[in-house]
Order: C-alpha cells, then sequence, then structure tokens
C-alpha cells in the first residue's frame, strides 16, 4: 500500500524553490523521499517524488544525487529510469542518511561563532566545542537506532489510526 500523509496545513504549500548550497532541510527531504522510495517496487522519477513532497525537483535531484553518491540510491536514466533503494529499507539508518548528506556543519555550531579572540572567548570556544562534539556523537547515535523501514512504518501506523478515527 502507497499511502503519503500531507498534512492539511500544507495541501496549500508552494514547493519550496532550489537553493544552491545544501542546507539543513536537505535531510528531512532526504528521509521523505526514502520512504516514498521504500514502498515503491519500481523506479520512481524525480518528478513523482517532489509531487509527493510537494517539493522542487530541481532541489530533490540534487539531494538524491549526494544519496546515490554514498550508496543509499541506485539511478536509472531513460523511460523507466527513476531512483530506487540501494539497499533495503530495514538496513539504512537515519544516521546513514544524515553522513551521506553532511549538509554542513552542525546547527549548534553557530556557538562558536559567538566567541572572540579574547582569552574568556577562547576559553568558551573550547567548551562550547566540547558541548558541540557531544550533541553530533549523540545526534549520530539516536539516528542509528532507526530505519527507513521503521519510520516508513510508523507513518503507515499514524495513517491507519487517523483512518480508524
Amino acid at each position: 500500500m502507497n499511502i503519503i500523509i500531507q498534512p492539511d496545513n500544507q495541501s496549500d504549500k508552494q514547493p519550496e524553490r532550489c537553493s544552491s548550497a545544501p542546507n539543513h532541510k536537505w535531510f528531512g527531504l532526504s528521509l521523505q523521499a526514502l520512504v516514498v522510495l521504500s514502498r515503491k517496487p519500481n523506479a520512481c522519477t524525480s518528478a513523482e517524488l517532489a509531487g509527493h513532497l510537494k517539493s522542487e525537483a530541481t532541489m530533490l535531484r540534487r539531494v538524491l544525487a549526494k544519496l546515490a553518491r554514498e550508496q543509499l540510491l541506485e539511478t536509472r536514466e531513460g523511460r523507466d529510469g527513476g531512483y530506487r533503494l540501494k539497499r533495503t529499507p530495514e538496513t539504512i539508518t537515519l544516521a546513514d542518511v544524515y553522513l551521506a548528506l553532511r549538509v554542513g556543519e552542525p546547527l549548534c555550531n553557530g556557538m562558536l561563532d559567538t566567541t572572540g579572540i579574547h582569552d574568556f572567548g577562547q576559553e568558551m570556544r573550547v567548551a562550547f566545542m566540547e558541548i558541540t562534539d557531544e550533541v553530533e556523537r549523540r545526534t549520530i547515535e539516536v539516528l542509528g537506532q532507526v530505519t527507513i523501514a521503521q519510520l516508513s512504518e510508523q507513518i503507515c501506523t499514524l495513517k491507519r489510526m487517523d483512518l480508524n478515527n
């Protein structure tokens, strides 16, 4: 069953425009695309995926290209072309996706930008680095405990709950 959940508040949302640089939204888009692909027996084009996600196909292709380079997706060109998972959804963790994208520094690294070059600023920088390193390590640890298959099943469960109410 190919159920795609779209919150009511997003039904009129315009597709997100393409940005030239990777950003943290890529992670969310990637996870959504992988869940869709986990439910598709055949290849799915970027236009089909973009339609499901209400995103722009050009931006999605940039995201998917990174996942393909990291061996999470396979791509085919031509009439029967598109994207497919290269591994089973049970073997792809959210940490795999997060690490494949490497969209820049962790969000919490912005703390480092607030420190100065004076002694106190440098002491704070060292303390902040310890914190941000730990946050990144724990983020990867938590993401490593969830697979695309589990995320997909959770979405199906939520949808079934909605249908029963």
